[in-house]
C-alpha cells in the first residue's frame, strides 16, 4: 500500500472512537505519526496498537478539549519535538442536551459550544504556526447537516455547528494565500455512539460506518487536496459551495 503521508505529523481530536478512531488509523495506514487527543486513556491504548500494526506509530494525548491550556501545551510540545504540523483534523464534539431551547440547562448549553466551537478557536490558535510550517498543512473539521438544517429539539448542537462552519471558513480566507489549505467534512448519519444516542430508534445496520467516512476524510488531509474554505458533503459526494452574500 502506497503512503501518501509518510513522515507527516497528523494531530486529530475526539480520536477514541467513532469518526475519530477511524481517521486517526485510517491516516496512520496512510503513513503518518498519529497525535491522538481523546479523554479515554484505555481507548487512546488501543490506538497506539493499533497504529503500530499498520507500519505507522502514535503519540497519546488524554486531554479534556475543555482544558484550553492544555492544547497550548501540547502545540509547545508538537513546536518542541516537530517544528510543524501536517495535518489537523477537528472532530471532537458533544450531542448536549435533546430539549427544547426553553429547557436546556445552561450548564449544558456551555458545554456544547466550549466543546464545539470554542476549543477549535483555541485548537486553530494553538496550531496555526506549526501548520503554516507545513510544505502542505491540512485542516478539516467535522460539522454536520444540523448546521444548516433547523430542528426542534437540536438546537445546542446546531447552533455550535453553524458557528463552526464560519469559524473555518473565515480560518480558510485568512489563510487563502498560505499554503494551508481550511475545509468542513459532513459525515451525514454515520454508525456511531452518539448517532445512537440521539437517534435511538435508528437501524445503525443502515448507516454508513466510521471507516468509510474516513477514508474519504483522508483525501482532504493530502498534499494533493487543492480545495479550500469547502464543505465537503459525504451523502452528496462532492463540495458544497457557500454562497456569497447578495
Amino acid at each position: 500500500m502506497t503512503q501518501p503521508l509518510a513522515g507527516s505529523i497528523a494531530l486529530v481530536t475526539g480520536a477514541s472512537r467513532g469518526i475519530g478512531r477511524a481517521v486517526a488509523l485510517t491516516l496512520a495506514r496512510a503513513g503518518a505519526h498519529i497525535v491522538a487527543v481523546a479523554r479515554t486513556t484505555g481507548a487512546l491504548e488501543e490506538i497506539d496498537d493499533a497504529a503500530r500494526a499498520a507500519g505507522s506509530s502514535a503519540t497519546l494525548v488524554p486531554l479534556d478539549m475543555r482544558d484550553y491550556a492544555g492544547t497550548y501545551r501540547l502545540a509547545s510540545a508538537l513546536n518542541e519535538r516537530y517544528q510543524r504540523l501536517d495535518v489537523m483534523v477537528g472532530n471532537a464534539g458533544v450531542a448536549g442536551q435533546r430539549s427544547p431551547l426553553d429547557h436546556i440547562e445552561p450548564q449544558n448549553w456551555e458545554e456544547v459550544m466550549a466543546v464545539n466551537v470554542t476549543a477549535n478557536w483555541h485548537l486553530i490558535r494553538a496550531m496555526d504556526a506549526l501548520l503554516k510550517r507545513s510544505a502542505a498543512g491540512r485542516a478539516v473539521f467535522i460539522t454536520s447537516g444540523a448546521a444548516t438544517h433547523a430542528r426542534a429539539y437540536s438546537g445546542a448542537y446546531s447552533v455550535s455547528k453553524a458557528a463552526l462552519n464560519v469559524l473555518a471558513r473565515t480560518y480558510a480566507a485568512e489563510t487563502d494565500a498560505t499554503v494551508l489549505r481550511v475545509n468542513l467534512f459532513n459525515p451525514g448519519p454515520t454508525r456511531t455512539r452518539m448517532r445512537a444516542q440521539v437517534m435511538p430508534g435508528e437501524d445503525p445496520m443502515t448507516l454508513p460506518t466510521p471507516e468509510d467516512v474516513a477514508e474519504k476524510i483522508l483525501s482532504l488531509c493530502l498534499p494533493s487536496c487543492c480545495e479550500t474554505g469547502k464543505l465537503y458533503d459525504f451523502p452528496a459526494g462532492k463540495f458544497l459551495e457557500f454562497k456569497p452574500p447578495a
